[in-house]
């Protein structure tokens, strides 16, 4: 049966002091994690975004972060739906005090989730309403209200009283001490795939970008160049600009055409006694 399993390696005395201030996640570590999980994996990235407020990974995804004291990874599985059954070496990729894991499969209703603490389980409960997969450790607080039967309503037989997947959500929120819904703060992950796929275009783009920036030649300034040159051998002549301002005057109104009209003539008038002059 596939789900989608998010490992939180936690090392941190306040993970959730962490997670609110919504760190980047760095790209290079994702890719050297993967290199290290199975170092025969074609490791490509796909996208950079915020876990909580994306869709969840598919299979041959991984979404990774690590931050001070925190790792976080995400992927799909199709093991046993006992938690208590991982893979040692996803179990023990990240060297962590505490180690969470939480799954779920929407449409078929199951939810797990467990909690390590020095490599040792303490607590699993892997089920969906009607089967139960594991049930190891004693029950955490925040189960209480799920099995008093105050969070759904009852279906009878021998079904939970309540719907695994939420009372997943509720253990993330409890054992990292934060919301990790969509309510809550940003958790930014690199997400890769691992079966051979080429990078997206959206991701793939800047760093070609990057690379074709690096191979143009640089543009030089023209020769003599100065902002404060004073380029009047250029610049248009005044009586020129007095009779373009009347002609545009004179489809404006016929007072303005005579008020420049006038202008006009004054500066013709002192540009003949300046050639005088000179």
């Amino acid at each position: 049966m596939e789900s989608v399993v998010t490992l939180w390696f936690i090392t941190a005395a306040d993970p959730a002091r962490i997670i609110e201030s919504e760190p980047k996640a760095d790209r290079g570590f994702g890719r050297k994690y993967l290199a290290q999980l199975n170092p025969a994996w074609p490791i490509t990235p796909i996208g950079e975004f915020p876990l909580n407020r994306s869709a969840q990974a598919s299979a041959g995804e991984y979404y990774v972060a690590g931050f001070p004291g925190v790792t976080v990874v995400q992927t799909v599985l199709s093991d046993s739906p006992a938690l208590s059954e991982l893979n040692p070496r996803l179990l023990d990729s990240v060297p962590a005090a505490e180690v969470y894991a939480f799954a779920v499969n929407p449409e078929t209703g199951y939810g797990g989730f467990a909690h390590w603490r020095g490599g040792v389980l303490k607590r699993s409960l892997c089920a969906e309403r009607s089967r139960t997969y594991e049930d190891v450790g004693l029950p955490a607080p925040f189960e209480a209200p799920f099995w008093a039967g105050e969070r759904a309503e009852s279906i009878g037989g021998i079904s939970l009283p309540f719907e695994p997947v939420e009372l997943v959500a509720e253990a993330q929120r409890a054992w990292l001490g934060v919301d990790v819904s969509p309510d809550g703060p940003d958790i930014h992950v690199v997400a890769y795939a691992v079966d051979g796929r080429p990078a997206p275009r959206s991701v793939d783009g800047p760093r070609r970008a990057r690379e074709a920036a690096s191979r143009r030649e640089p543009v030089a300034l023209s020769s003599g160049y100065d902002d404060y040159e004073d380029d009047t051998e250029n610049a248009p002549e005044p009586t020129h600009w007095a009779d373009r301002t009347v002609a545009v005057a004179k489809r404006t109104g016929s007072g303005a055409a005579r008020r420049l009209g006038a202008a006009r003539r004054w500066v013709q008038e002192k540009i003949r006694h300046s050639d005088r002059r000179n």
